[in-house]
């Protein structure tokens, strides 16, 4: 889980509470499911730029307010490398 997504997991939840909606009334606003705004807020998954519109209207702000500030560049995730097969010779 990276940095990123921990900090918009805690910025949805506190803007989520403080539109007094619970985690289900939230996801049935933005047509998601409620497992998932669990994930989200936990940092466990990362939204898609059209699952952050969704959000912010379903909560009644702008889409950038559900993004955290901004501070330096963020770290990206390595992507793990499986073990390639190579074939030599004919």
């Amino acid at each position: 889980m990276s940095e990123l997504s921990k900090a918009f997991g805690l910025l949805l939840s506190a803007l989520r509470q403080q539109a007094g909606a619970s985690q289900e009334e939230l996801a049935f606003s933005a047509g998601v499911h409620r497992t998932y705004i669990s994930q989200l807020e936990r940092g466990l998954k990362s939204p898609s730029l059209e699952t952050i519109f969704l959000l912010a209207h379903a909560l009644g702000v702008k889409p950038t307010e559900l993004l955290p500030p901004y501070s330096e560049k963020p770290q990206r995730r390595r992507a793990k490398r499986g073990k390639r097969s190579r074939k030599h010779g004919p």
